[in-house]
């Protein structure tokens, strides 16, 4: 799965990150075009988990 894929399937996961993870926040799971990386960022600061291990999470979501 390459980078817009995981753009792609992000928009149909993020309600289930934020239910999962409950101290996300709304801005927190908000993909802006061409910032994916913050975002995902935000999510390792958050989750405590790496890049790949949230990466790998949301492909097998």
């Amino acid at each position: 799965m390459n980078k817009d894929q995981l753009e792609g399937k992000w928009k149909q996961v993020k309600g289930e990150f934020k239910q999962k993870y409950g101290k996300l926040t709304d801005d927190d799971v908000t993909y802006s075009e061409g910032k994916f990386d913050e975002m995902v960022g935000k999510l390792q600061e958050k989750t405590g988990k790496t890049k790949e291990e949230i990466e790998k999470e949301i492909k097998e979501w």
